[in-house]
């Protein structure tokens, strides 16, 4: 949506779902859906905070807005997202973006246990390193200025990948961008 120009998102509205515990842990997982409650009165939670945030490093003042429900699962977590874009555009358009982004990775998959296998059986030790798996068959628009759709978080590219590309950000801020590009071979393009 932003190579469209960086003011090109208008709102965006996510609702968290996320997975009780990690697959390793025994403590604290959850027996049904859990809600969670909107502490913060401008953003819902701190999911929409921190994007928030993270987009005001690049100068953009974005309105985003989440919920989060944790649920009775260990794979990974899932986002049910609906933006508001300025400019008109098409699903196809989005689609063929999506594709050429090397961190996204796409699925025809519908069900968290089934990514978070291929990942185990397929990936690099075990691991998607992507930072998000979109079912693209999910995707659907409205009208020419909303999409909504739903992604799987890999909570290996979720943390790995982002604590990565902050420290080389830190240590290399000319050349950060080129210099993660060795994992590049460790991404998938589909699920």
């Amino acid at each position: 949506m932003l190579s469209d120009g960086e003011d090109n998102l208008v709102e965006g509205t996510f609702v968290c779902m996320r997975r009780a515990n990690d697959i390793s842990q025994v403590k604290d997982f959850c027996p049904a859906p859990q809600v969670g409650s909107h502490k913060d009165g401008k953003f819902g939670t701190h999911h929409a905070r921190d994007a928030y945030h993270l987009f005001q490093t690049k100068g953009l003042e974005l309105n985003l807005f989440s919920s989060a429900v944790k649920l009775n699962t260990q794979y990974m977590h899932s986002l049910w997202f609906d933006l508001r874009l300025k400019r008109p555009t098409t699903l196809e358009s989005l689609k063929t973006r999506i594709k050429a982004n090397d961190r996204i990775a796409v699925t025809e998959k519908k069900d968290a246990n089934t990514v978070f296998s291929f990942g185990r059986d397929q990936g690099h030790f075990g691991r998607i390193l992507n930072q998000t798996v979109i079912p693209l068959s999910t995707m659907t628009m409205p009208n020419e200025n909303r999409v909504v759709g739903f992604c799987f978080t890999p909570q290996d590219g979720n943390s790995l990948l982002s604590s990565l590309a902050a420290a080389m950000r830190m240590i290399h801020p000319k050349d950060w961008e080129d210099r993660i590009q060795v994992l590049k071979p460790f991404f998938f393009d589909e699920v």
